[in-house]
């Protein structure tokens, strides 16, 4: 005899656009959370801290100027920021050794602050704390703002292999707040809009053309430009989500993964020297000379996307991408095992057909990749 058993949950989430968010006269968390006085536990990036020294007495300011909305337990927590914080399984254990002290329940907030690291090794650890707490993500960089803490992914590292242990666990909601980015360099801000490339050259030429227009704006870090561009990625990575038919990635499609097979591996064997999307620029290059190897995409439309990248500021070399293995394969070609591993099944990459659409091929030849990064070299070393 054999039951079966079926049923669906409905995920939805906010994801709110505001400036200064704890000024006094600032309302979207009241708006968000009404006056039941939620449980709240705070955790910041330490660079964000650094960058935004007053953020802790502004955030127990803006609390007492409006009662009743959230009680803030326990110190403001500071976190380490940047990949580190993925990559030590005793972070995690402190994360929910903190949330254990603060009497944490199910019903409570976890606000988290920071960058795409952080919203993703303390939203893995409030995914799993009590079988899921609230999450509340302020992402203060591009990076998280226009594409990781939109989603619904939280993971860590582990055994130098990223985003191994994580979990699918929607954010309660997502407020992104302008005022982070204008403490963030010109390095960064190029990270995070390659994730916007990304999206764009896969779903959406008029965006991609937007951009590539306004390379000079995004050199100059015009915020005009920078909000349009982050606020366009996000609705594309919503979009997404909502309707792939595939929010959990159960299958192995993955067109939001272009670029990242080598991505993962460029960063992995810089130690994180390279930064993610400045990684993720590097493996959009190296797909597209890929693609043109396939006669997917013409030379000119591959050369358009890597001379635009580089009229943004990219620095699109790193001397990485040549080094060879004891059998004289490329050291990033490792990317493509561990992509299909961590995708499980088929080895499936999204390889643009044009630019604003793509499609899913099954094999990456070697002799196309060592192509692709000669071309590459030669042109980003120029």
């Amino acid at each position: 005899m054999k039951y079966k058993q079926k049923f669906s949950i409905d995920f939805q989430y906010e994801v709110l656009f505001t400036h200064n968010l704890f000024s006094a006269e600032n309302k979207t968390l009241t708006q968000l959370l009404g006056t039941n006085n939620s449980k709240v536990i705070v955790f910041i990036d330490e660079g964000v801290h650094k960058a935004f020294p007053s953020l802790r007495k502004d955030i127990i300011k803006w609390s007492e100027e409006n009662p009743g909305v959230i009680d803030l337990k326990l110190p403001l927590q500071i976190v380490e920021g940047g990949e580190k914080i993925k990559n030590n399984l005793q972070v995690v254990e402190r994360l929910c050794d903190t949330m254990i002290k603060a009497g944490i329940c199910r019903h409570s907030y976890c606000l988290i602050i920071g960058g795409g690291a952080v919203t993703d090794a303390v939203g893995f650890a409030a995914s799993i704390f009590h079988r899921g707490v609230n999450q509340i993500r302020i992402p203060t960089t591009v990076l998280s703002q226009d594409d990781s803490a939109v989603g619904v992914k939280n993971a860590v590292n582990y055994k130098g292999i990223k985003n191994l242990f994580g979990t699918f666990y929607p954010p309660y909601a997502v407020i992104n707040d302008s005022l982070f980015l204008t403490s963030l360099d010109q390095r960064d801000i190029l990270a995070g809009i390659a994730e916007a490339f990304k999206v764009a050259i896969i779903k959406d030429e008029d965006f991609y053309y937007y951009m590539k227009h306004n390379a000079q704006g995004i050199k100059d870090r015009d915020m005009m430009v920078l909000e349009t561009i982050i606020k366009k990625s996000a609705l594309h990575h919503m979009d997404h989500i909502c309707n792939s038919g595939d929010p959990f990635e159960k299958g192995s499609s993955r067109p939001l993964d272009f670029g990242h097979w080598a991505a993962h591996r460029i960063e992995s064997l810089t130690e994180n020297e390279v930064k993610h999307g400045e990684a993720v620029a590097m493996g959009i290059c190296i797909d597209m000379y890929a693609a043109a190897q396939m006669e997917m995409v013409s030379n000119e439309t591959a050369e358009d996307v890597v001379n635009t990248l580089l009229s943004c500021g990219y620095t699109l070399w790193h001397d990485i991408l040549e080094e060879c293995d004891k059998t004289g394969s490329l050291k990033i070609m490792q990317g493509l095992k561990e992509f299909q591993e961590h995708l499980g099944g088929e080895l499936t990459l999204a390889i643009p057909t044009c630019i604003g659409k793509v499609s899913n091929v099954h094999i990456m030849p070697e002799d196309f990749v060592n192509d692709a990064v000669a071309r590459l070299k030669a042109v980003a070393k120029t």
